[in-house]
């Protein structure tokens, strides 16, 4: 039976804190009309991030099934990830989704969803990734301390 402490204690699932902010605050700018990018550009940035963040976490989940370690980072997990995107980023997961995030905010020139995306990090530093990084440093130890030298927390 698996221990149910035996895991970083986040304090939503990801997609929910990047999610739930994400409608609210789109839904907000359908009604107030507050763009921050002209017309002619607000496509340009976004498409490019929205696509780059889908094929960011694509291939998170396909490292992930591989390494055979669970997605969601509420549970319990047995070997860290360190190659593919894991190479590049500790946290390929949330900067995909950071990047759809914008690149959402961006094609639809939602200024409340870009005001947010500030506070949405502070939240995911604090309640989910400090939380991981101490969870996977007590766990594996020196193995993750050496990743943790080597590879930066975003890019």
């Amino acid at each position: 039976m698996p221990d149910e402490n035996d895991n970083p204690g986040v304090i939503a699932p990801p997609p929910l804190i990047f999610g739930v902010p994400l409608i609210l605050s789109l839904l907000l700018n359908r009604k107030a009309k507050l763009p921050f990018l002209p017309r002619e550009i607000n496509r340009l940035f976004g498409w490019p991030l929205v696509v780059g963040g889908i094929s960011l976490g694509a291939w998170f989940f396909l490292t992930m099934k591989r390494v055979d370690t669970p997605v969601d980072p509420r549970r319990s997990v047995n070997r860290i990830a360190t190659d593919g995107p894991f190479g590049y980023t500790r946290n390929p997961a949330y900067l995909a989704m950071t990047m759809i995030f914008a690149g959402t905010a961006s094609i639809k020139n939602s200024l409340p969803s870009i005001i947010l995306l500030p506070f949405i990090l502070a939240v995911m530093r604090r309640g989910v990734i400090e939380r991981e990084e101490r969870y996977l440093e007590g766990k594996f130890g020196e193995e993750y301390r050496r990743y943790k030298a080597t590879v930066r927390r975003w890019v």
